[in-house]
């Protein structure tokens, strides 16, 4: 049985050996930055009974843009004043090395998998103020197993004590289970939609495979969107944010 009929393309790995594209630190007062700016107000307006203490990006396959749109909202969390960390839950295909230059780093397995290893260690600061970040660390067997573990959770629940907002950088759903492990223990989950490249049935595979385990999904971005009336550079990065009263196709 065939669910998608696209031919499976090479993934690409420009994001892990050279970073993600972080206009909001580069351009803050830039058309796309002011675009994640409104995607950072309709999130946090979302819910109006409930401030987000951790979120989770995701997508349905790799190379639609969730590791940009996570390194740039946390960038705008952060000039907001708000505490935030961002960290690379997708251990499998790791981009914060590559954005903010950090060299063999320490991170998040070397926490799950050593008892004796101190957080603070795999926590680095960046050159935007109230921002930190969280590298993946060495590459796992399990990280399915390791997100699903008690350390997980405990580490969690101590990230949100100590800071404003959690950004969990995860890998997209319908390549591993490690997102749908991760969406049960954050406050909410994000999907991330790339125009002209994600499958119409992939993305409503996804949020049947989201809410099946039932993840607070808080929107779905639209990712690489025309926006009116913009020449070609903001046109190629436009950003539209839709929450979850939109309208099913």
């Amino acid at each position: 049985m065939r669910f998608f009929t696209k031919k499976k393309k090479k993934l690409s790995n420009d994001s892990m050996e050279n970073g993600v594209h972080m206009i909001a630190a580069a351009d803050p007062s830039s058309v796309i930055s002011e675009q994640f700016k409104t995607i950072r107000t309709n999130i946090q307006f979302s819910n109006a009974d409930k401030t987000y203490k951790s979120l989770m990006m995701t997508s349905s396959f790799a190379s639609e843009g969730k590791s940009t749109v996570a390194a740039n909202l946390a960038v705008t969390f952060a000039n907001q004043g708000l505490k935030t960390l961002l960290v690379d839950a997708d251990m499998r295909r790791p981009t914060i090395n590559a954005t903010f230059s950090i060299a063999n780093p320490k991170g998040l397995t070397n926490y799950l998998t050593d008892r004796d290893f101190d957080i603070n260690e795999a926590i680095y600061e960046t050159s935007t103020d109230n921002l930190y970040v969280m590298p993946s660390g060495p590459v796992p067997p399990n990280p399915a197993e390791l997100l699903n573990s008690k350390r997980m959770d405990v580490l969690i629940d101590s990230l949100e004590k100590q800071l404003d907002l959690v950004i969990y950088d995860a890998p997209p759903v319908l390549s591993v289970t490690d997102a749908q492990v991760l969406s049960t223990k954050v406050d909410g989950t994000i999907l991330v939609v790339r125009q002209n490249v994600a499958e119409k049935e992939a993305v409503r595979r996804t949020v049947e495979l989201l809410r099946h385990v039932k993840a607070n999904i808080v929107g779905v971005l639209l990712n690489d969107t025309e926006i009116s009336g913009g020449n070609g550079y903001y046109g190629y990065y436009g950003y539209g944010y839709y929450g979850k009263n939109e309208k099913k196709s």
